[in-house]
């Protein structure tokens, strides 16, 4: 169902695509949006190793939540930072694309549990998360990205 990378050569392991999850912070969801146009948004993700599920959090209305009611299919890609070789110009990086099916969290206490985790990828104060967890938890929607096929590959510009 899923395409095999046609470039074998700069496939990444699938333990490399998870430290890309694990470690990068952002990246962007896509969608099928209104009359079937592809919409991305940039996303904060948590990517969870005990479940192998990608989270993310959002509010409860807007564009992106019409489109998952419709069509829970997607895709979501990340990058790392990358590098350049000394003496080029080619910047080379690892990125990751996620096919899955979007489900939206409905238990409270595991909404609570993946936006604290997703927030210490960002922060390290207890006080501000908290803060925002008691304030905020039960206006967030949380989403889970179920992974159905997930396959990354090292590029280099040049």
């Amino acid at each position: 169902m899923f395409r095999e990378l046609e470039r074998k050569k700069k496939q990444i392991t699938n333990e490399e695509c998870i430290e890309i999850l694990k470690n990068e912070k952002r990246g962007v969801l896509s969608v099928i949006g209104d009359e079937g146009y592809p919409y991305g948004m940039p996303m904060n993700h948590f990517y969870n190793e005990a479940d192998g599920n990608i989270y993310f959090h959002s509010g409860k209305t807007g564009h992106r939540n019409d489109a998952i009611e419709k069509c829970s299919k997607a895709s979501f890609c990340v990058y790392d930072k990358g590098y350049v070789n000394e003496g080029e110009w080619a910047l080379n990086i690892k990125s990751v694309i996620v096919f899955g099916k979007i489900e939206v969290v409905e238990n409270l206490n595991e909404v609570i549990d993946i936006t604290r985790k997703l927030s210490y990828k960002f922060t390290s104060d207890e006080a501000y998360i908290e803060n925002e967890i008691k304030h905020y938890a039960d206006k967030t929607r949380l989403l889970k990205l179920k992974v159905e096929h997930m396959c990354g590959k090292m590029i280099a510009e040049s």
